[in-house]
């Protein structure tokens, strides 16, 4: 996950859309057919067609030299046991989707062919060299696998499977794809865009996620933090080397990291979503085909997460909306219980009126104060109309207004009954 200064730093495709078809012409592009003619038992090359020397590197387009001098890699490989065989048996040999290894260090590819080997006879009809006749088939290979894959990643998206369960599944698919040794990280950006975060890397050492998790985005810092703060791809080829590997250098080397090319995911607004790189134990040089690999993930990558942060909004809409019913709801409910509470009251205090009232007359010719003896220390000169008691036997003339305050708010506080008589009214009552 780190960066790499300007010069190598490439201009960033849009994932879907414009340069698509460019990138797709990159991963399905024509093969082209390669000959070779090849004499003696060490196989040296007498001629070829220039579509063999453009698939080995024109730099070694030479004839007169032994197939393993020219091609040092093949050495150990299987397409060298198969020539000496034919050489030896006169036996033509065909083969489909024929692994070879071109090339060495950073620069080693793996491609596939079908193949025909044909020997050459003298005039005497001994084996005198072998005819190699193929058809680079890799691109067609890859293309066949990377649409499978694709798709079914595309229906994991539009069936709306978990984000870390998408993100994994193309980290691993890729992978998978890639014909040597490759780990996949994609990280996510926090919305302010100022830091990423894990989001997958199935092979990379949890120690490492760990410590990258989090990680600011800023030039220099690291191939994922400049890629996203650039907002485009950085490409390091050598980890040990590079100044954007400063403060990461330790960690790569004990995770056994040794190249990392990031590229900046991009939602279609041009907002930061987060990376997506691929990291190397050795250290390499991206080809075209590595580049328009990481536009077309990156690109699903992008659907991926922009379709999450979709979901996360509808449902916390969905939330608010949610509580915004119910805090309704419950407001409903409770001005339902005050109106019912309040409508109690009235009728309570309709009752108390009617009973105060009725008692009142009643007690009107009883004897009794001048004055409202319930007004408290501010006292009330209204002229008393009831009498009220408690339950030890203290009773007290007071005005309706007093008697009725007395009534509601002093506990057991009730009208007195002067048939009975105070206490003894309470006791038998």
């Amino acid at each position: 996950m780190v960066a790499v200064p300007g010069a190598r730093s490439a201009a960033a495709d849009p994932a879907i859309g414009h340069g698509a078809d460019e990138d797709l012409r990159a991963l399905f592009g024509q093969s082209s057919a390669v000959f070779a003619s090849l004499v003696g038992p060490a196989h040296v090359v007498e001629t070829a067609n220039p579509a063999f020397f453009a698939t080995i590197g024109e730099e070694r387009a030479r004839t007169g030299v032994a197939l393993v001098d020219l091609m040092p890699e093949l050495a150990g490989q299987d397409i060298v046991a198969k020539l000496d065989h034919v050489y030896r048996t006169g036996e033509p040999y065909t083969g489909r989707d024929v692994r070879v290894v071109l090339g060495t260090g950073p620069h080693a590819r793996e491609a596939f062919f079908d193949l025909t080997y044909e020997p050459r006879r003298d005039a005497g009809g001994e084996v005198a060299g072998i005819r190699v006749i193929g058809v680079e088939t890799t691109q067609v290979k890859h293309a066949q696998r990377l649409m499978a894959e694709h798709r079914a990643l595309l229906e994991q998206i539009a069936r709306q499977a978990p984000l870390t369960e998408v993100l994994d599944g193309m980290a691993r698919v890729i992978e998978n794809l890639a014909p040597g040794e490759l780990l996949v990280s994609v990280l996510l950006a926090d919305p302010d865009g100022l830091h990423l975060r894990h989001g997958a890397a199935p092979s990379l050492p949890d120690f490492y996620n760990e410590a990258i998790d989090g990680i600011a985005t800023g030039d220099g810092v690291g191939s994922c933090g400049t890629a996203a703060h650039r907002r485009e791809p950085v490409i390091v080829t050598d980890i040990a080397t590079d100044p954007f590997w400063d403060d990461f250098r330790d960690l790569a080397r004990r995770a056994d990291l040794a190249s990392c090319w990031s590229t900046p995911i991009l939602a279609r607004d041009g907002g930061l979503l987060g990376t997506f790189a691929m990291y190397h134990r050795t250290p390499r040089v991206p080809q075209d085909t590595d580049l328009a690999l990481i536009r077309v993930f990156a690109g699903t990558a992008a659907l991926a997460i922009e379709r999450h942060h979709g979901e996360q909004a509808q449902r916390a809409a969905e939330a608010r909306a949610e509580a915004a019913r119910a805090e309704l709801a419950e407001a409903v409910r409770a001005e339902r219980k005050l109106r019912a509470e309040a409508e109690e009251r009235a009728v309570a205090a309709a009752e108390l009126t009617a009973r105060v009232r009725a008692a009142a007359t009643a007690q009107a010719p009883a004897a009794h104060p001048e004055q409202c003896q319930l007004g408290g220390r501010a006292g009330c000169t209204a002229p008393p109309e009831l009498k009220v008691a408690d339950p030890w036997g203290d009773s007290a003339w007071g005005c309706t207004a007093h008697a009725e305050e007395a009534l509601i708010h002093v506990r057991s506080v009730f009208i007195a009954n002067e048939e009975l008589g105070g206490l003894a009214g309470y006791l038998n009552r």
